[in-house]
């Protein structure tokens, strides 16, 4: 029988799948990534996996054990899928800027969520980063993942994700486009592909509110780049150790507006019902589309999948709200 012995061992080998209605504009060939066909629904289960088995490995989380971590979901629900799979507790801290679906989600795979403000400094004792490191240093036999700055993040998609790609397209993938967050992914799939070809060209997308794009250009922290914004999963007011500047080649910003109204037509136009970080990296290919040849064939990461955001971006009264609509 061709049997998986537990869900943990069906992450990884997700679609690439051709974008034909919503990329027209673009003259090259564009490929989506699914990354939510993984059992959590997000490209996050790979690195969470790999975290939790690196941390086993070298002691830092022991049987029984409390994983604490700061997230806005996805990261979670790998968490809780490795947690619930090897016996361990899972206490997650988030933001109140969060769909209302991620947190129902993570409460019901037996996380236990902490929600922080989202309008704070990164070292407000009220951030979720601070609350997350609190919580660890509190707790007896907890560890603390800290995706941001947590080495295996990156790793995972070195040994996964990169090498997925390159096989799919047999080597012809001429650029790769993904939302930054952590960085763990455009840092492990751009050094794979870069060492298989050095002309790949790797462009992170960011949001408006989020330091990467400047910092990459001009080298400077600029905390006045720092304001609120809506997009989900990507954009930062901190730099995490794992975005690897060197092998990111240019950032583009894609709009809170145009990020949801791109997801949206995701689902209706592709029939892939993806979350609000996958319209902005498709946003963020069509914005880059006088980059791009005929010949050239640009694969996109689509982050997960849109049931968490099904009271936000799918949503006429909330687009509404937002004038996004």
């Amino acid at each position: 029988m061709k049997v998986a012995n537990n869900i943990l061992e069906t992450i990884g080998n997700t679609p690439l799948v051709r974008l034909n209605n919503i990329a027209k504009e673009v003259s090259a060939t564009v490929l989506a990534k699914v990354e939510f066909f993984n059992p959590g629904n997000s490209v996050k289960d790979r690195m969470a996996l790999k975290m939790v088995e690196d941390a086993e490995s070298d002691g830092r989380l022991k049987p029984g054990g409390t994983i604490v971590e700061g997230t806005s979901g996805n990261t979670g629900m790998g968490l809780a899928l490795a947690a619930i799979v090897k016996g361990y507790k899972l206490i997650c801290v988030s933001t109140d800027k969060q769909s209302k679906e991620k947190f129902d989600i993570l409460r019901a795979v037996g996380a236990k969520v902490v929600v922080c403000p989202t309008d704070v400094t990164p070292d407000d004792p009220r951030s979720y980063y601070s609350t997350s490191k609190k919580i660890a240093n509190e707790i007896p036999d907890s560890w603390y993942v800290n995706q941001y700055d947590n080495p295996s993040n990156t790793v995972a998609h070195y040994e996964q994700t990169g090498p997925e790609i390159w096989k799919q397209t047999e080597g012809k993938v001429t650029h790769f486009v993904v939302g930054v967050g952590t960085g763990g992914t455009i840092s492990g799939v751009g050094k794979f592909l870069k060492e298989k070809n050095p002309d790949i060209k790797v462009w992170g997308i960011d949001t408006y509110g989020s330091v990467f794009k400047k910092y990459h250009e001009t080298g400077i922290f600029d905390e006045n780049e720092i304001y609120p914004y809506i997009t989900e999963g990507i954009g930062e007011d901190i730099l995490p150790k794992n975005v690897n500047f060197d092998v990111i080649d240019s950032f583009e910003k894609v709009t809170d507006k145009d990020a949801a109204i791109y997801t949206r037509k995701l689902a209706r136009e592709e029939g892939i019902f993806a979350g609000n970080s996958c319209g902005a990296a498709v946003r963020g290919v069509i914005q880059l589309k006088k980059h791009f040849t005929k010949e050239d064939v640009v694969v996109v990461l689509l982050h997960d999948s849109g049931s968490r955001y099904v009271g936000k971006m799918y949503n006429d009264e909330w687009m509404k709200k937002n004038n996004f609509l």
